[in-house]
């Protein structure tokens, strides 16, 4: 826990350090309880984890990303010189045939929208291809997301010099 004035206390030295040494186009993962976290992270990318933590901060499981991203946004420019600078794992086709709703999509959408002012639609990626994708990344950040699908990834943007200070 971080306790420092304008600095939203849900976010770990950890996070916060990986998150002020990212750079313009470099992306970090909120991966969900489920996803591979350390396997992926054997291929380069810092692993943070934000999935325990103690019960009277935020439940058994850890953080959960719908609470997490609005810290986040608060101090990560997302990249608005493509398309989508937010992306998830697109549904498997056998989910796609069983109609799985993944309702935690528009908490994002909605997160993105109020807190960044990111009106695209997430893009959504295939499975394997999120994967390599992530593996890429500055960093994964572990949590304790137990929607099916949970899965983000954020690409930081530029602080316009006007809000530098």
């Amino acid at each position: 826990m971080v306790v420092l004035k304008g600095i939203p206390s849900i976010l770990s030295p950890e996070l916060l350090y990986a998150l002020a040494k990212m750079g313009h186009g470099d992306e970090i993962v909120l991966a969900d309880a489920n996803f591979p976290a350390s396997s992926v992270c054997s291929c380069g990318p810092k692993e943070i984890r934000a999935d325990a933590a103690p019960l009277f901060c935020i439940g058994l499981l850890g953080l959960r990303i719908p609470q997490l991203l609005p810290a986040v946004l608060q101090l990560l420019p997302l990249d608005t010189y493509v398309t989508a600078p937010a992306a998830v794992m697109d549904l498997v086709d056998s989910d796609k045939e069983k109609g799985l709703n993944v309702s935690v999509w528009r908490d994002y959408e909605t997160c993105l929208s109020q807190e960044a002012g990111i009106h695209a639609p997430l893009e959504k990626m295939e499975r394997f291809a999120f994967y390599e994708r992530a593996k890429k990344a500055y960093a994964v950040v572990a949590t304790g997301e137990t929607a099916l699908y949970g899965n983000l990834i954020l690409k930081k943007g530029v602080v316009p010099d006007e809000l530098l200070q």
